[in-house]
C-alpha cells in the first residue's frame, strides 16, 4: 500500500504516476484475439467447439451447446426463498430505474415551418457476456439483461463459459428472471466473435455488453463497428473520500469490496486526518485474513492500494476528477456529501453519505453497476437503456421552409465544391 501526503514535496509527481498507472493486463493479447476472431469468422461452430474443449474442458457436441429456458426456470424455483426474494427485489429496482431512462421521441416545427425530430428504436438483437470461473455474478446478468428488456430488444442472447461443465445455478435463475431468449455455453474472445459475426448455430447480434477478462475486452474493442459495444472495461476501482467520523473498519470493508474482485483492482482513500488514515490501513490489515477472498484482496491492496492525506476534503475532489474513478464514495455527512458531489465532474457512479456503501450499488440500488474504468469516466457513462437503442432523426420541409433555409445550403455547397448538392436544393427553389 502506498501512503501519500498532498502537502509533502514531490506529491504532484507521485500523483501523476498514480493517474498514469495502467493496471490492465501486461501481456499483449491483441494478436491472439485477432487470430481467434478470424478463425471463428472462417470456421464458425467448429472453432467454437475446439476453443471450448481447449479452454473450458467441455465437449459442446457431446454435452450440449445451450442451456434450456426450462432449466433456468428450474434453477429459479430451487433457490432458497431469501435468495430468490433478493434477486426479485434487485430485478424490480433495476428495471424501475432503467424504465425512467427511456428517451422520448421529438416531433416539432421551428419558426420556418420545417418539421424536425427524432425517433428512438431498440436494436433487434443484443448479446450479453456473462463470465464463468473467478467471476460468476448473477447481479451482472440482471444489470445487462434488464436495460435491454426495458429498451424493447426483441432477442437477447447470453453467452457464458461452463468450465468442466459447471453451471452456476444462481446465474441461471437470474437469466430466468431477466427473460433471456438464448443461452450458449461458450466464452472468451471466441464467444464475442460468434455474437458479432454469427455462426450456423448462433445468429449475430447488434450490440454486445457485459464484463470479461482481457481477451473478452480486447475482442470487444476489435469488433466495435461490426457490433456496438457497451465499453472496454478494465480492472475494478473505488475511490473513497472520508472524514474521521467514520469507523475505520467500515471504510476498510468498503475499500476491500473492490479489492476482492481481482489482484489488479484498485482501492484509494482520501482523508483529511492522518491518524484516521493510519487507523483505516490497520483495519484493512486486520480484516483481510478473516475473509475467504483474502489472497486476492492482499495482492490488490499491496500492489494497488493507496491512502492519500489531503489538507481538506474539498482538496480531494480535483484529484478524484483526475482519477475519474469507476466508483466514488463520499463518506461524510449528507450536506457535505451534496456539496462535494456538486463539484465532481468525472466519475462512473457516486455514493453519497456514510450509509451508502458502493456494494449496495452492485446489487439492489437500481443504477447500473456496469461502469467505465481506467479513467474512462472522463468521456463515457455506465450502461443504460440507450446502449440498446438508436436514434433516427427526420426532417420535413414545405415550399416556405425550403425557401427560408435553402439558399444558405446552396451557398455552403458551392463553398465546399459540391455542385450536385447545390443543384439538388436549387432545383426546388422558385
Amino acid at each position: 500500500m502506498r501512503r501519500l501526503d498532498a502537502s509533502a514535496p514531490g506529491f504532484a509527481a507521485q500523483f501523476d504516476a498514480l493517474v498514469n498507472d495502467r493496471r490492465e493486463s501486461a501481456s499483449d493479447v491483441s494478436a491472439d484475439v485477432a487470430a481467434i476472431i478470424a478463425r471463428v469468422k472462417a470456421e464458425g461452430d467448429a472453432a467454437l467447439a475446439d476453443y471450448t474443449a481447449k479452454f473450458d474442458r467441455f465437449d459442446l457436441d457431446a454435452r450440449g451447446w445451450s442451456i434450456a429456458k426450462k432449466d433456468c426456470a428450474t434453477a429459479y424455483q430451487a433457490l432458497a426463498p431469501d435468495l430468490r426474494d433478493a434477486l426479485n427485489l434487485a430485478a424490480d429496482r433495476i428495471g424501475a430505474y432503467h424504465a425512467a431512462q427511456l428517451p422520448e421521441d421529438r416531433d416539432y416545427r421551428d419558426a420556418t415551418g420545417a418539421r424536425l425530430g427524432a425517433r428512438w428504436n431498440a436494436v433487434d438483437a443484443a448479446g450479453v457476456y456473462v463470465p464463468g470461473g473467478r467471476a460468476a455474478y448473477p447481479s451482472s446478468v440482471l444489470m445487462n439483461i434488464l436495460p435491454a428488456k426495458v429498451a424493447g430488444v426483441g432477442r437477447i442472447v447470453m453467452v457464458t463459459p461452463t468450465p468442466d461443465g459447471q453451471v452456476n445455478p444462481v446465474v441461471m435463475a437470474a437469466a430466468h428472471i431477466g427473460g433471456v431468449d438464448e443461452i450458449w455455453r461458450v466464452g472468451g474472445a471466441q464467444a464475442i466473435a460468434a455474437l458479432a459475426h454469427g455462426t450456423d448455430r448462433i445468429a449475430p447480434v447488434d450490440v454486445v455488453t457485459g464484463p470479461g477478462n482481457a481477451w473478452v475486452a480486447e475482442a470487444k474493442r476489435q469488433l466495435y463497428g461490426v457490433v456496438g459495444i457497451d465499453m472496454v472495461a478494465g480492472p475494478s476501482e473505488i475511490v473513497i473520500v472520508a472524514d474521521n467520523k467514520n469507523a475505520p473498519h467500515v471504510i476498510a470493508a468498503d475499500l476491500l469490496s473492490q479489492a476482492e474482485h481481482d489482484p489488479t483492482s484498485q482501492s484509494i482513500l482520501f482523508t483529511d486526518d492522518g491518524d484516521f488514515a493510519d487507523a483505516v490501513a490497520a483495519a484493512v490489515a486486520d480484516v483481510i485474513p478473516t475473509l475467504a477472498t483474502a489472497a486476492t484482496m492482499l495482492a490488490s491492496w499491496t500492489d494497488n492500494g493507496v491512502v492519500i492525506v489531503v489538507p481538506t476534503l474539498a482538496d480531494a475532489i480535483p484529484l478524484c476528477d483526475r482519477l475519474a474513478p469507476e466508483h466514488l464514495e463520499l463518506a461524510v455527512d449528507p450536506a457535505e456529501a451534496d456539496a462535494l458531489f456538486a463539484r465532481v465532474r468525472h466519475a462512473g457512479s457516486v455514493f453519497l453519505g456514510r450509509q451508502t456503501p458502493e456494494a449496495i450499488g452492485d446489487y439492489v440500488a437500481g443504477p447500473n453497476h456496469v461502469l467505465p474504468t481506467g479513467r474512462r469516466a472522463r468521456f463515457s457513462s455506465g450502461l443504460s437503456v440507450t446502449d440498446f437503442m438508436k436514434r433516427t432523426s427526420f426532417l420535413a420541409l414545405d415550399e416556405a421552409s425550403l425557401a427560408a433555409i435553402g439558399p444558405a445550403a446552396v451557398a455552403l455547397a458551392g463553398a465546399e465544391g459540391l455542385p450536385a448538392h447545390a443543384l439538388s436544393v436549387q432545383n426546388r427553389l422558385k
